[in-house]
């Protein structure tokens, strides 16, 4: 159900990916594009393509694809490795507790502001309690 990978190049396997791959670009940019295109498939994910395929041994790939009319180009492949499972564990546990925390957090606003529509603006709170509906709170 979970799952966490981790990418770990140095400058020796950096240059074997280089020379497999013929990218153009040299080590000290590589974390930088690897943002960029990350960003990409993000902000045009109509053009760009982040494709994660696990393998059952444990490795991993992440390829990066561009979607140019008719072709697809792939742009940069980047091997991965399943963390072990006590990374999992903390990572899950780093994630929901801050989840937890911005829920908390979320929730002391939402108070905060209706107690002061309830003193500005009664008749307001109501509406809105009511909007919300039944199991929802405003």
């Amino acid at each position: 159900l979970f799952f966490h990978y981790s990418h770990a190049v140095d400058a020796h396997s950096f240059q074997k990916m280089q020379e497999i791959q013929k990218l153009m670009i040299e080590f000290p940019d590589y974390p930088n594009v690897c943002v960029k295109m990350l960003n990409s498939c993000i902000k045009e994910p109509q053009n760009y393509l982040a494709v994660f395929i696990m393998q059952r041994d444990g490795s991993g790939r992440l390829d990066f694809i561009q979607n140019v009319e008719y072709k697809f180009i792939e742009l940069l492949s980047c091997d991965f490795r399943a963390s072990p499972e006590e990374v999992v564990r903390q990572q899950i546990t780093f994630r929901y507790n801050s989840m937890k925390s911005k829920l908390s957090i979320m929730q002391g606003r939402l108070t905060d502001i209706n107690n002061l529509v309830k003193i500005k603006n009664p008749s307001l709170l109501l509406q809105l309690q009511k909007g919300a509906g039944p199991g929802k709170r405003a």
